[in-house]
This record gives C-alpha cells, structure tokens and sequence, in this order.
C-alpha cells in the first residue's frame, strides 16, 4: 500500500509539473495577445479624447503593480464616473466585469456611502464589494463620502493597460501625432 501511494504520488506531482508548464505556455501567448491587440488598438483610439483621458487617469491613479486586477481610487466623484464611461465605451468592459468598493472613516454610514458613489459613478450598488472602514489620520480633513475604487478583475485587460502606458507617452511625443490629428477623424 505504502509503495502505491509513493508511486501514485510521484506520478501525479510529475502530472502537476506538467500541466504548470503548460498552463504557463497559454498565459504567456495570451498575454502576448492582449499586447498585439493593444497596439491595434491604440492605432484606432490614440486621438479619442475618452481613450486618452482614461488612460491618464490609470496612469495617474491606477494601480500598476498587481498582476490580476484593474483598480483606479480616488476622492473624486467625477473622475470615478468619466473611468467607469472610459471602461464602457471605450475599452468595451461589461458593467457585470466592473466592480466598485468604498474606504470609510469608521463614523461614516456605509450605505449612504455606496448610494453617493453608485449615483455618482454609474456602478449599481449590486456590484459593489464589501466597504471597509481605516482610521483617518487627521481629525480636520475628512472626506464626506470617503474613498471609491473601481476594479476591473483581468489579467488579460490589465496587460493591454500596462501595455497602452508603455507605448502611448512615447506616440504623444512625436510631432507626426499632431500633425495626424488634423488629418484624421475621431
């Protein structure tokens, strides 16, 4: 018995390396996807005032550091809300893949919190995540409705984003993009 279980687990680690390789393989071609699809991309909005915008704001705002998730924070209702537009139409983001989630100081109500930041930024209270109460650390300076973060949760979606920063400073700072401005329609 003892001899078929070492057996059965030797055969079934090599089984896992196996697949982890493989799996690695897909992800790597799949996110060489998403870059070649970036630049297509680019190519067709990289004079859409929207796509330029909510790409300054993640640029600005988002984070850019995890590997899975899509998330931008901010105070500021209307720049929450133009994001969430940016995602919609631009990026063609199901409103069922954006999701909202809200920091608190600890005397804020969370329901008046998530109704202010889901009228404000266009994500229904159904897709928000659990808000989470932080101490502030300043007893004058409060915010009123506390902190919103949009989360888009995509490896593939966060590949093209890290991939558009990469490539679209470097295309605003050549003279032939505003001499094409004039030439091409938005």
């Amino acid at each position: 018995r003892m001899k078929l279980t070492a057996s059965a687990q030797i055969k079934h680690t090599a089984r896992i390396v196996d697949l982890d390789r493989v799996r690695g393989q897909h992800l790597v071609r799949i996110y060489e996807e998403a870059r070649v699809e970036a630049h297509k991309d680019l190519i067709k909005y990289r004079h859409n005032p929207l796509f330029i915008a909510g790409l300054m704001l993640y640029w600005g705002e988002g984070d850019k550091i995890s590997k899975g998730g899509v998330r931008l924070t901010n105070t500021d209702p209307e720049l929450i809300r133009l994001y969430v537009v940016f995602l919609e139409r631009v990026c063609r983001v199901p409103r069922s893949k954006i999701r909202a989630g809200i920091l608190i100081y600890p005397d804020l109500d969370p329901e008046t919190c998530e109704k202010y930041w889901s009228t404000r930024s266009g994500v229904s209270r159904d897709r928000f995540v659990k808000t989470i109460a932080i101490p502030g650390r300043h007893k004058t300076r409060r915010l009123l409705h506390g902190v919103c973060i949009i989360t888009v949760s995509s490896t593939y979606f966060k590949a093209k984003m890290i991939e558009w920063l990469r490539i679209f400073p470097q295309e605003l700072m050549k003279k032939p993009y505003y001499e094409n401005i004039k030439n091409e329609r938005i």
